[in-house]
């Protein structure tokens, strides 16, 4: 006698403890850093999750975070976002945390190895460049930055304005 689950009378087949390889995951933006794409060249990005209170998640789930002076830090080995304002929560009590306490980065050793040797090399930095969240997890984006000089910015505005102008005159010609 055949069994109720070859005969496909369960509405999820046969298998059934496979998951959902194909599913996107919810992108949703909290924050992003777009003076550092101005004053920085991104050589690099790593995305890293956040150590985090549970204060801080709540108050990154109502969209307040500020990533202006923050910046990365490789100590021991480990990596850790500096100077990055999460908010208190307003609705939190005396086990609130603090706005700009320093916080650890997760992301395997091979690669902060290999970002360590980058920046004692070369001179460079590691700048956050978005914090989002990604299904349920908060991520952070962050980069491995070089400095732009003033000619850089300059040249870098003028490939900006040249390929709006682009899209304007494409955009125009084809309403004729």
């Amino acid at each position: 006698m055949p069994t109720a689950l070859a005969e496909g009378l369960f509405p999820w087949g046969a298998c059934y403890h496979v998951p959902m390889a194909g599913k996107p995951r919810e992108y949703r933006s909290i924050a992003r850093n777009k003076k550092a794409y101005h004053s920085f060249e991104v050589l690099d990005e790593l995305e890293c999750g956040l150590q985090l209170e549970g204060t801080e998640v709540k108050s990154l789930r109502a969209g307040h975070c500020s990533l202006q002076e923050a910046y990365g830090r490789i100590q021991c080995g480990e990596l850790f976002l500096v100077g990055a304002t999460i908010p208190e929560y307003r609705y939190g009590n005396i086990n609130n945390h603090k706005p700009t306490r320093r916080r650890k980065l997760l992301a395997h050793r091979r690669e902060i190895l290999r970002w360590e040797k980058q920046v004692t090399q070369r001179g460079v930095t590691l700048i956050p460049l978005e914090i989002y969240f990604q299904g349920s997890r908060i991520k952070l984006k962050l980069g491995l930055c070089r400095g732009k000089k003033l000619y850089d910015k300059r040249k870098s505005q003028r490939d900006k304005d040249d390929k709006r102008s682009m899209e304007r005159a494409l955009a125009a010609a084809r309403r004729r």
